[in-house]
C-alpha cells in the first residue's frame, strides 16, 4: 500500500507500507541516489515472515516531492519524524542504508530515538563520509566534488559510474539498468544537494547519543562507504554489533541478500 505523508505545507513524502498487520515493524531509509525500491529483495521476503515493512522515499528521490531545499540531515530526520507521527509508529526497528543510515543516526540524536526500539545500519555514511583533519577514513573530498560536478554536467554518466562501484557480486545488465533508472528518478538538484550534505555534516556526537541495540552490517569490499567507518560506528555506539559481510560491496542487501535478511530478522527477534 502506497500513500503520501505531508511533511511541510508544500512537500509530500511517498511511503510504501507492506503488511500493516505485521507483528513487528521495520522502517527502511534508502541510500543515495535510489528510492525505497532498493529494498525490493527485503520486501519480497520479510512481510511473508510476519514483518510490517515501511519504505520511505527521501524528499527529492523516488516518488516523493522534489523541492529545491531541505536536504540537510536535520530536515531529512524531521521528515522521518513526520512519517512516524502520521503512522503512529512505536516500538519499531529503524533501518538505514548509506545516506539513509546517516539520516537514521541524526533521527536518533535529534528526536531522541522517538518510537525506535532497535537500530539497523547498513553501510551507513557516518560519522563522516569524507576524510577530515581529525578523521583519516572515508572518501576524499575531491571525489565527492567530482560527483557533484558530474551531476550538473552529465548526471546519467555519473550515475552509471557510481553504479559500477556499488555491488561486489556480479549483476546482470538488466539489473544494472534497473538500478540506473532508480537514480534517474531523483531530481538533479536533490542528487547534488545530498552530496553537498556529505561534505558539510558530521555525526560524531550523534553516534554517542544512541542507546538502543544496534546492528551494523557492512560489506568489507565497500568502495562507497569504506569498511573502517563501520568499525568507528561499532566503537562509538553502545550496545552495537558489527557483522562484516565478506562477499559484499556497498549493496549487501543484494550482494548477500539471504544472509542479510537472516541477520536482520535474527537481530529483531533477539
Amino acid at each position: 500500500m502506497g500513500y503520501y505523508v505531508i511533511v511541510e505545507p508544500t512537500v509530500k513524502i511517498y511511503v510504501e507500507d507492506l503488511n500493516p498487520e505485521g507483528k513487528k515493524t521495520i522502517l527502511f531509509l534508502h541510500g543515495w541516489p535510489g528510492s525505497h525500491n532498493l529494498f525490493e529483495y527485503q520486501f519480497d521476503k520479510l512481510p511473508s515472515m510476519g514483518y510490517r515493512c515501511i519504505g520511505i522515499d527521501t524528499r527529492g528521490f523516488g516518488d516523493s516531492d522534489k523541492p529545491y531545499g531541505g536536504y540537510d540531515y536535520n530536515r531529512l530526520a524531521d521528515d522521518v519524524r513526520c512519517v512516524v507521527n502520521t503512522l503512529h509508529l512505536h516500538d519499531f526497528t529503524l533501518a538505514g542504508h548509506s545516506t539513509g543510515g546517516a539520516i537514521a543516526i541524526r533521527y536518533m540524536a535529534r528526536h531522541k530515538g522517538y518510537g525506535v526500539s532497535k537500530l539497523a545500519l547498513f553501510a551507513a555514511a557516518a560519522p563522516s563520509l569524507i576524510k577530515r583533519p581529525n578523521f583519516p577514513y572515508g572518501l576524499e573530498k575531491d571525489d565527492v566534488l567530482k560527483i557533484i560536478q558530474g551531476t550538473y554536467t552529465d548526471r546519467p554518466k555519473m550515475l552509471n559510474d557510481f553504479g559500477d562501484n556499488f555491488f561486489f557480486q556480479h549483476i546482470s545488465k538488466p539489473f544494472s539498468d534497473w538500478f540506473f533508472q532508480l537514480g534517474l528518478q531523483a531530481a538533479g538538484w536533490a542528487t547534488a544537494a545530498v552530496a553537498n550534505t556529505w561534505i558539510k555534516e558530521i555525526l560524531f556526537s550523534d553516534l554517542a547519543a544512541i542507546h538502543v541495540p544496534t546492528l551494523i552490517i557492512h560489506g568489507i569490499h565497500d568502495k562507497i562507504v569504506p569498511f573502517p567507518l563501520a568499525k568507528v560506528q561499532n566503537q562509538s555506539i553502545k550496545n552495537s554489533k558489527l557483522v562484516p559481510f565478506e562477499f559484499s560491496g556497498h549493496g549487501s542487501f543484494y550482494d548477500q541478500r539471504d544472509k542479510f535478511n537472516r541477520e536482520l530478522m535474527k537481530f529483531i527477534e533477539e
